[in-house]
Parts: structure tokens; C-alpha cells; sequence
């Protein structure tokens, strides 16, 4: 799997590619149901998303019978990477400490996450003295 340098997917092309990440290969009627189950979603704009985002690259795909299976043609962590990288720059000018502090600072973070962030950081403190 690859992804191009600065791609980013659309937000429907975004949820069919958790779909994939999370299960594996799957035919569209398969990530229909799934998606349908959340909130309702037409099959033909689910087909059709899925046909675009071949024609993108992001996902390739295998006959099987009357029906194709399509799999992520692309790493969920270089389009994680990808999609932060954006965010930051439009949002915190590039800062990452202006994002942390943010997110830390809406309350939402448990004690038990402060902790492994502290960890986390401790970790990094600790590599760069190396």
C-alpha cells in the first residue's frame, strides 16, 4: 500500500476507508449495510464513491462472480498522517503544541490518558537525550 505525497481523501472516501481498514476486503453492498446501519445511505452514492475512489487510487478491487470485493490501496497511517499534517498547518499554523493544549484543554482527556501522555512524552524527552 502507498499513498501519494499530500492526498487526501473526501469525507465519504474517508469513511469507506475505515470500513476497510477495520474488516478487511469487502464488496460495496457489504460496506452499504454497514454504513446504513449509522444513518441511512443510498447503495447507489455508496457504489458510486467506492468507483471514484478506485479511479483515485485509494482502493483497488477483485472480481468475485457478479460482484467486485475492493480493498484500501492506501495506509491508514500515511492518510492519518496526511489529514493531520493539513489540519495543523490550516487550523494551529503548524503548531503542535497549540493543538495539544487545545485538545487537552476541552475537558475531554481522562486521567488515564494524561498519564500515558505523560509517559508518551517522557519517552520522547528520553530518545532525544540519546
Amino acid at each position: 500500500m502507498a499513498s501519494p505525497p499530500n492526498f487526501q481523501p473526501t469525507a465519504a472516501e474517508l469513511v469507506i476507508l475505515q470500513q476497510l481498514w477495520a474488516r478487511g476486503p469487502l464488496s460495496v453492498r457489504e460496506i452499504h449495510e454497514a454504513l446504513d446501519g449509522d444513518k441511512p445511505v443510498v447503495y447507489t452514492t455508496v457504489l458510486k464513491t467506492m468507483q471514484i475512489a478506485f479511479d483515485r487510487g485509494l482502493l483497488t478491487r477483485e472480481s468475485a462472480g457478479r460482484k467486485h470485493v475492493y480493498t484500501a490501496a492506501v495506509e491508514k497511517h500515511a492518510i492519518q498522517e496526511n489529514l493531520l499534517d493539513g489540519f495543523l498547518d490550516r487550523t494551529f499554523g503548524g503548531s503542535t503544541k497549540g493543538l495539544v493544549m487545545r485538545a487537552l484543554g476541552n475537558g475531554r482527556a481522562s486521567k488515564q490518558e494524561i498519564a500515558e501522555l505523560r509517559t508518551f512524552l517522557n519517552q520522547l524527552d528520553t530518545e532525544d537525550d540519546d
